[in-house]
């Protein structure tokens, strides 16, 4: 019977990966509750696990004492010569006892204690095993479709993919394969819980990763992925020599890394970026196939109107405004596309509204105009210093055109406001 409890050890120990001292500890634990359990809290209890013979050795401890005054805890001074001629009055002497004489229900209380030291080892293993690979790809199969999200079977755990990570319009069958991002790993109570995603842009950047050499080689750098997942992704790209195409290397041979990747996605489509240092450079880059006549950059806003030939503008702009969209995320500054005609226009008002000022002649708007100031409302808006700074005028012209140009405004919004209100009282 002890060789077989060592069998046993060992077997658990191999099989499920737990750290063979961490059984023996449960084990011990468990004794010394069952005993505690059969015999009451207050008697000293040490086990012993002899590895050699697998045998479980119970020792009670009680004080060698003159006269017995608690016989759960003490012991005669001639009883305890019996068992050790060498004991002296003081001593804390270990009687050897029976652990087969603990009785069904405090074997069944070991057991337990035995169970549940092994199911928290087991989570703690897994948990070890999985908090390292956040961010990695992992593959699994669907165990069941549950409110919650995918149930998704890992060999040694299961883990959710929610309906949030979900990829719209993507359905999954029980049984059926599946691949997806490790988001996050939580420490619970019930075992760890291990959030899968298919739709953060860190999965397609992982994609990446796994089907193109030159990134995971470093050499081709993935430097930004805006997606709307299920529907189209857009992923910027730069390379660390001079003889790779970083575009040609994620594209591949006959575009297979490509495709490989567009079918893991179930037909998300995929633009491939050259990315660039340069904001108005990278975003022509990333508005492509649409072409570009002329970037306009804030740099205080960090926005940018992008001026397109008439033809280009729906292009541009793409599908529900899709292209400018993902291009706006992934370059990182907020974009406005405008046609050529429409920006000619704007421009004209603009200038218009410059000479309204009071005190600016054609000269002064051509001047404001070509500094930056394209109507009114930016002359407004501005500071006497940053428009000396932009213009060159002396300060007692720079005051007096701002203060005309905000008196214009408010007049021109109190005559707004006016004609919308002779509009509601007419309705």
């Amino acid at each position: 019977m002890n060789l077989e409890l060592r069998r046993i050890i060992d077997q658990v120990s191999r099989d499920k990966g737990i750290d063979k001292e961490l059984l023996i500890g449960a084990i011990k634990d468990a004794i010394r509750s069952a005993a505690k359990k059969k015999y009451g809290p207050r008697m000293e209890i040490e086990v012993e696990y002899r590895d050699d013979t697998g045998e479980i050795e119970v020792f009670q401890y009680k004080e060698v004492v003159g006269e017995v005054t608690d016989p759960q805890s003490q012991i005669s001074f001639a009883e305890g010569r019996k068992l050790d001629p060498e004991c002296e009055a003081g001593d804390s002497l270990g009687i050897k006892m029976d652990a087969a004489a603990f009785g069904r229900i405090a074997a069944q209380s070991a057991k337990q204690v035995i169970m549940q030291r092994m199911k928290d080892a087991e989570r703690d293993l897994v948990y070890d095993d999985f908090k390292d690979r956040k961010g990695e790809i992992i593959n699994g199969i669907v165990q069941r479709l549950d409110p919650d999200g995918i149930i998704v079977n890992l060999g040694r755990t299961e883990a959710l993919l929610p309906p949030s990570e979900q990829v719209p319009r993507e359905i999954y069958h029980k049984g059926e394969r599946i691949r997806a991002y490790v988001l996050d790993v939580k420490r619970q109570t019930r075992g760890p819980q291990i959030i899968l995603s298919r739709t953060h842009p860190n999965f397609l950047m992982a994609l990446f990763e796994a089907e193109v050499p030159e990134i995971s080689e470093s050499i081709v750098q993935v430097l930004g992925c805006a997606r709307e997942p299920g529907s189209r992704s857009k992923i910027a790209v730069s390379s660390r020599a001079a003889d790779v195409d970083p575009v040609g290397a994620c594209v591949g041979m006959r575009g297979a890394r490509v495709q490989n990747i567009v079918q893991e996605l179930r037909g998300e489509k995929i633009d491939i970026i050259p990315w660039h240092p340069d904001p108005a450079k990278f975003a022509t880059n990333a508005l492509s196939p649409a072409q570009v006549s002329r970037i306009v950059l804030n740099k205080g806003s960090q926005s940018m109107e992008v001026i397109v030939p008439d033809d280009q503008l729906s292009l541009a702009i793409g599908k529900r405004g899709q292209n400018v969209r993902l291009a706006s995320r992934l370059v990182g500054w907020k974009i406005d596309v405008k046609s050529e005609s429409k920006y000619s226009k704007s421009l004209k008002e603009g200038y218009l509204s410059l000479l309204r000022i009071p005190g600016v002649g054609e000269i002064t708007a051509s001047l404001l105009h070509e500094a930056g100031f394209t109507s009114a409302r930016d002359v407004a808006e501005t500071t006497v210093e940053d428009l000396i700074q932009a213009t060159g005028l002396t300060e007692k012209k720079a005051v007096s055109i701002i203060s005309s140009a905000q008196e214009m405004g408010r007049s021109e919004a109190a005559k707004s406001e006016g004609e919308a209100a002779t509009e509601v009282q007419e309705g």
